[in-house]
């Protein structure tokens, strides 16, 4: 009997490869997604169990009784209105400080000719390269030399510019067209007015992304503000919570309660402006 199979198609084919590379891009998706989510999981778990479920060898995962007290506890532990201010306050003051600065530096640097410009830039790229720990002796003896100790002022005065934030701004502007400067130029406009009112406005999305980087950044920032304050009302709640961690004994269900509280408000912020914040990025032409 002769052979009567029919061949696969060249299409088909494709059509299964393409298929069988869908399932497993999703199926890598699904497994990231799964692995980014567990510790937050494994936090609000924790944020509901007594202290001795959230010891107890081998752990366990679900509370026999949910413990809604535990989020209570964290406002007798802590300050938490009075920090959550603080926080609110160096939040904004480093995200509005950073959004204007490196804005117009970024344009500065993209826009504008004078001379020493590459070299300059290249300065300020080279902060970039030193870990920024190594500031923090300059920054803390400055603080002090202008009597900003245990101040909300010297939380947020040393992040309101920063050389990424004028970097990224710097790519979002070279990515518009030079011919928006010389229309306004020929109609007698000078730099600052080019800026503020034709470039200001076409870069909202770039703005945007710098300013909820910014403002995660700041919020979850916790190695400056020990260093610079010691007052429980002058912390913020990063520095707070920093303090529940005890050297022998951690209340682990308050704390993680506490941690919630925190990152609610970021969790929100990200959600509302996530879909700016990528375009921004995107169209900064940075690629990760």
């Amino acid at each position: 009997m002769p052979d009567t199979a029919v061949p696969l198609r060249p299409g088909r084919r494709r059509a299964g490869t393409s298929r069988s590379s869908s399932v497993l891009i999703h199926a890598l998706l699904i497994l990231g997604a799964v692995i980014m989510v567990a510790p937050f999981f494994w936090e609000l778990m924790t944020s509901l169990k007594t202290f001795a479920e959230s010891t107890a060898v081998p752990p366990k995962i679900f509370p026999a009784s949910p413990q809604f007290a535990n989020f209570s506890e964290v406002f007798a532990a802590l300050p938490f209105a009075v920090q959550f201010v603080n926080t609110v306050i160096m939040t904004v003051a480093r995200t509005a400080g950073q959004v204007i600065f490196c804005s117009a530096a970024g344009y500065a640097f993209a826009r504008l000719q004078f001379p020493g410009r590459g070299v300059l830039f290249i300065l300020f790229l080279s902060v970039l390269m030193i870990p920024s720990q190594l500031f923090l002796l300059s920054q803390y003896e400055i603080m002090q030399a202008f009597g900003l100790l245990n101040t909300v002022t010297a939380l947020a005065l040393p992040g309101i510019f920063s050389a990424f934030g004028t970097f990224l701004m710097r790519q979002f502007f070279l990515q518009l067209p030079p011919e928006l400067d010389e229309a306004a130029r020929i109609d007698g406009a000078n730099p600052f007015q080019v800026f503020w009112r034709i470039m200001m406005p076409l870069a909202t999305n770039g703005m945007l992304a710098l300013g909820v980087l910014t403002a995660i950044w700041s919020w979850n920032d916790l190695l400056w503000p020990l260093v610079v304050n010691n007052a429980p009302d002058k912390m913020p709640l990063s520095a707070g919570l920093a303090t529940l961690q005890g050297q022998f004994l951690t209340n682990y269900p308050v704390l993680m309660a506490g941690s919630i509280l925190a990152s609610v408000p970021m969790i929100v912020l990200f959600v509302i402006f996530q879909k700016n914040m990528l375009e921004g990025i995107a169209s900064s032409g940075i690629k990760g």
